[in-house]
């Protein structure tokens, strides 16, 4: 509901100059974040906010909810939702809000949860939310060897992308063999064979495919895979072991 409430209000990208470097300073005035809260209840009754803090934009707060980023007012009378772009410094400033909060909510995330992948001395590691039957996930994983042999660490998250139920409420196809490779007693195995088409035996146990399904909407996931690399910020989907390597060691 909040995304597509958000298309309606949507507005083009907005420059700024200075005033960028001083928003990292500014602190959450109390009144001003209540208003903010009450004006973003009102695009949707279940809309819960991750992230609130002072923008770049003088006079608005930037605000995550619903796996959206979006701008508003103290005074709660505006909603903006687009890129932000500070032209002195050539780079969009939604990005380093993302990232922080990616990199802090995935900290939360237990190496027990994933499924990782890792050089003996890796020299990156980067988080990848997956589905074990997309097309480009499954090209993804044929490169492991050469990602690991890059010194890149690959810790996959679950991500399945048709979703946790189907209109009937019933467990999706996708859902359910995730659940499977997650509870199997191989879970590298078992992931390995249903990347290559093979699903494991159907089995249930205390899993985190839901929870990391969750994860990723709040963290705006809309599609496998997606890779992400250690300071938060996303690195795109599909690609090669050369490409990540060079996005990575670029800062990605």
């Amino acid at each position: 509901m909040l995304k597509k409430l958000l298309l309606a209000l949507c507005v083009g990208g907005l420059a700024l100059g200075t005033a960028a470097a001083s928003a990292a300073d500014a602190k959450v005035d109390p009144a001003a974040e209540q208003v903010v809260r009450q004006a973003v209840s009102k695009l949707g009754p279940d809309i819960s906010i991750d992230m609130l803090q002072p923008s770049p934009l003088p006079g608005f707060y930037q605000v995550i909810a619903g796996g959206q980023m979006i701008y508003v007012s103290s005074d709660g009378k505006y909603v903006l939702n687009g890129d932000m772009l500070d032209l002195s410094q050539h780079k969009n400033l939604n990005d380093d809000a993302w990232s922080g909060f990616r990199k802090a909510e995935l900290a939360k995330v237990p190496a027990s949860d994933r499924i990782i992948y890792a050089p003996p001395n890796p020299k990156y590691t980067v988080t990848i939310f997956t589905d074990v039957n997309c097309g480009f996930c499954r090209a993804l994983h044929q490169h492991m060897d050469a990602f690991n042999q890059a010194g890149i660490a690959v810790e996959y998250l679950a991500w399945p992308r048709e979703g946790l139920q189907t209109t009937s409420g019933r467990p999706t196809k996708t859902y359910t063999e995730m659940v499977s490779v997650w509870c199997s007693a191989d879970r590298k195995a078992a992931f390995d064979q249903a990347k290559d088409g093979h699903p494991p035996k159907a089995t249930n146990c205390k899993n985190p495919v839901k929870s990391e399904f969750d994860l990723g909407l709040k963290l705006g996931v809309n599609g496998t895979p997606m890779i992400i690399g250690p300071n938060g910020r996303s690195l795109g989907g599909y690609v090669t072991p050369d490409q990540l390597l060079q996005a990575l060691q670029q800062g990605g």
